[in-house]
Order: structure tokens, then sequence, then C-alpha cells
């Protein structure tokens, strides 16, 4: 007779390692034999698996995670919410928060959602939170905020001595960050609003998505740009598969990136782009993922290759906006792109201003960042770099001659649009840096994060579509399509300065048309 099995009790770190095998496909009849678990705490560990991914993401610590056993609510739980989305914020802007500012804050909060009782915000109650979330540290000390000399000299040392002890090369060392992006935002007579501009006929202009951007020091590993949207399914997107997009997209109600967003680009794109990067260039399949602390970052210990080869690393809150690299021009040199981009299509097809704003989809835009992001040069990501691994700009930096993209020269290129020839080099500066501050993520006023704490959520469905992009969805057969091509070859033939390369693309077009056709009609 087997005797009774011994009750065990698993970290939150073990519960994401099975979450993680089992995602990967193991079955929950052998992690429970792994583990010394019954199979029903594995099913159980699988249905609360978002609310465990969650908990681990805002966790401050990973080896707190590898000890803590529970997720213990706190007596006050919308209280609990509104502080730790409150202190996610601070941390991320950099703001000065220590011990006595979290106990002001959590009275405010505590009267602000109309809780009964006495509520005292002792030191006790600081270490109960701090405890709870797993926060290594809540006090960020005001010396340092601004990310002064010695701070960030300090991290940079420290780096260099981490990036030698696990032997990493500069083809190894990765960045990610997010920025808004404003696509819709055309330029025009009359200065830029921060999130709104104006184009001939249109007063307002609000369509907003956010870009996530990643590259390693030596800027020749650009990994494909993530966008995230409000809709699942633009009307722009119509048939088009979105795995055949120029970027990864993601939707969310708000088009903001959320924890939940990151840790499956993390694991599904970047994990697996960087693994055959490497292999390509005969290196360790190892690397390191240096991140600022934006609140839809997730924990550490959630980031993390089931090997633990490849990870995520944070900059200090304190020195953050000063050096991480892709906030010292990747990011803006990629947005001026995508803005001259946009004007030089505007000139390219004739059009005013105003008919090629009604005819940009986000499509549109989608394809014209990804453009703007591969002219982003490699000597542009290395010199950012620079401040953190100095060596790296002198090797690829040589070279170096970017294009100036700069208020006065749109404003000359502008001169023969009509309606904008008088606009001035500020206005245009302006629109260049319409959304240079934009975060990727979603700023919270003290009230929105009164209303989140209490479970109330934006009505709006992550399903809504661009409203100006009234799209009918038309399905093209193989005959409507080879019959286009024939139209297009004829007129290739009928103009003589048309070179033969662009027929014989259309031609190629056309043979690959008729074999689907053929397919088809054999199968029918």
């Amino acid at each position: 007779m087997s005797g009774k099995r011994k009750r065990v009790v698993l970290t939150i770190k073990d519960k994401l390692d099975i979450i993680k095998k089992l995602e990967d496909g193991g079955s929950s009849k052998q992690l429970a034999v792994i583990y010394g678990i019954g199979e029903t705490t594995v099913r159980d560990i699988r249905k609360n698996k978002e609310k465990i991914i969650t908990y681990a993401s805002s966790s401050d610590s990973t080896s707190l995670l590898a000890k803590r056993k529970s997720m213990k609510p706190s007596m006050y739980e919308e209280l609990d919410r509104a502080m730790l989305e409150w202190f996610n914020q601070q941390r991320a802007k950099g703001n000065p928060v220590s011990g006595p500012i979290c106990a002001k804050r959590a009275e405010f909060f505590f009267y602000a959602l109309g809780m009964d009782g006495d509520f005292n915000p002792s030191a006790g109650w600081l270490t109960r939170f701090k405890q709870r979330h797993s926060i290594r540290e809540i006090n960020i000390r005001n010396e340092r905020l601004n990310g002064d000399e010695t701070a960030v000299e300090d991290f940079c040392n420290n780096f260099r001595d981490f990036i030698e002890r696990e032997n990493l090369q500069p083809e190894q060392i990765y960045n990610a960050d997010e920025t808004g992006l404003f696509w819709k935002c055309l330029p025009s007579r009359t200065a830029v609003v921060k999130g709104k501009c104006t184009v001939p006929g249109h007063s307002s202009l609000e369509e907003r998505v956010t870009v996530l951007c990643c590259t390693n020091a030596t800027g020749l590993h650009k990994l494909k740009l993530c966008v995230v949207g409000k809709a699942k399914k633009p009307r722009s997107f119509k048939a088009t598969d979105t795995l055949n997009l120029p970027v990864s997209y993601f939707s969310q109600k708000g088009a903001w990136m959320d924890l939940s967003i990151f840790r499956q680009w993390f694991d599904k794109i970047f994990v697996p782009q960087v693994r055959e990067y490497l292999r390509s260039k005969g290196l360790q399949e190892k690397a390191v993922l240096l991140l600022d602390n934006s609140p839809t970052h997730p924990n550490e210990n959630v980031l993390r290759s089931d090997d633990g080869q490849i990870f995520a690393k944070y900059l200090p809150p304190n020195v953050a906006s000063s050096i991480q690299p892709l906030n010292q021009g990747i990011i803006a040199t990629m947005k001026r792109n995508y803005r001259a981009g946009l004007l030089q299509n505007n000139l390219e097809e004739g059009n005013d201003l105003k008919s090629f704003w009604k005819k940009l989809t986000l499509l549109d835009a989608l394809y014209e960042i990804a453009m703007a992001w591969n002219f982003v040069k490699p000597t542009t990501i290395s010199r950012a770099w620079k401040q953190i691994l100095p060596a790296i700009e002198e090797k690829e930096s040589l070279d170096f001659d970017e294009e100036d993209i700069s208020g006065a020269t749109v404003a000359t290129i502008l001169q023969h649009t009509k309606g904008l020839e008088n606009v001035t080099p500020e206005n245009m500066e302006k629109w260049l840096e319409i959304d240079s501050t934009e975060p990727g993520y979603e700023v919270l006023t003290d009230s929105e994060i009164i209303r989140r704490a209490q479970g109330q959520t934006d009505e709006s469905s992550e399903n809504d579509e661009e409203g100006n992009e009234l799209i009918p969805e038309k399905h093209i057969n193989h005959a409507d399509a080879l019959q286009w091509t024939e139209n297009l070859l004829d007129y290739l033939e009928q103009q003589g300065d048309m070179i033969l390369p662009d027929r014989l693309v259309i031609r190629k077009l056309r043979a690959t048309i008729r074999n689907k056709q053929k397919m088809t009609n054999s199968s029918q």
C-alpha cells in the first residue's frame, strides 16, 4: 500500500514554470509527477493562468517570486489595485517615491474610493503592500531621479561587467521600447497641437497606434515592428492575413501595449527571431533584452526563454530616460522617416493633402512605418548605444551619413502643395515632433485609476474599427484578378518608357494567378 503523498506548496515561480511547460505541450499527468502534486492542482494552475501571470508581471522581484507561495489579497482590494497602478506609473516616469509619499497617496485613494472604516497607512501596511507585490524597495531617491552623471556611470560600469561575465557580444544585446504614433497626422498651415493635428477640411484627428521597436546594439538585427491597434480586424485589412503584414499586429481596445501583449511578443516573436539571427551568425543562442520600467513590461522572471538563455534586464528608473538607446534618436528617426515618406507618397500621387488624407488607411500606414524602420541605418542605432557601449560606436559609425529630415526640409518640399505653400519650418518641426513624448502605455489620471480599481472599464470594444475607413469588403475571384493583370500588361506594353523589369514582375504575377485558377478548377 502506497503512502500518502506529501503535501507540496508551490511557489509563484513554480506555477509560472508549470504554465510555460503546459503552453509548450506538457501534459498535466507528467507535470504532476515532476512537481509531486495532484493533476487537479495542475488543472487549477491552468485555469488561473492569467491571474498568476498578471500577479507575477506586476512583481518587482524575481527572487521574492521564488519564495512567495500565495497571492493572498489585501483586506482592501480596491485600494491595493489603485496603489499598485499608481506606483507602477510613478516608477515608469522616474518620479520620486518614498514611504511617506506612498502613505499619503494610499490615504487619498482610500477616501476617494469611498471605502468604509478607519484606515491607517502605517509602516506595517506599507511592508505588507510590498510583500504582496514582491516589491524589493519602495524608495526611489530624489537625488538621482534626473539621471545624473554618477547614476549613469554606475549603471554603465555595472552593465559592462555583467556582459563580460556573461560573455555577450554586441550582437546579443538588445533594447526594446514602445512609442505612440499618430499615424494619420498630416501637416497644415496652423500649429500642431499634441494629440490632434489639423488638415484642410478636418479640425481634429486622433488616430493612434502603439509601435514597439526592438534592435540589437550593432543595428544589424532590427526585429519586425510590433504594432498595437484598436481593432482586431480593421476594415482596411479586408482579406489580408495578419501574418502577411509587414509588422506584427496586435489589438487592444485603447491601442495600448499591455502586459499580456508584451509577454506574447517576447515568447512568440522576440525569442524565436533572436535565436534564428544568432544561429545565422554562428553565435551562442544567448541574449539580453534591456527594458525601461514601463507598467506594461512584465517581471524579469516572466520574460525568460525556457532554457534561461534569453532574458530581460531592467534599466534603473533614474537613468532610463538618459541612456535607453531607442530614446537616443532611433525612434525619432523612424518617425521622421515615416512622415517624410507620407509626404513623398502624396507628391508622387499628385493629390492635394485633403484627398490624400481621406484615402490613407491603417494598412497604408503599417507599410509606411515598416519602410521607415527599414530606413533607420545601423550607424544611427550603434551610435545611440555609445553611453552604454562606447566601443560599438567607433566600430560601426565610420561611414555615418544620415539624411537630415528637418522642419525646414519639409517646408521646402511643401512649397508646391496646394494650401500649404506658406507653411513655416517651425510649424513643420512641431509636426515632426508631435508624438515624440507619446508613451506606449496608458497613463491614467487619479480618477481613471479609481474607476479601474472599482472594476469600471471603458465601454468601447476592441472590435471598433476606423470610422474613416468605410471600405466595403469584396471577394475578388481568380478570373477578375487575371483580367486586371492582362489589362495592366497591355497598358505597360503601350508605354514606351516602361522598363523591362516592371513588365516581368506583372507577367510573373499573371502566371501565379493562372496556376491558382487551374488548381481551383481541378479541385471542383
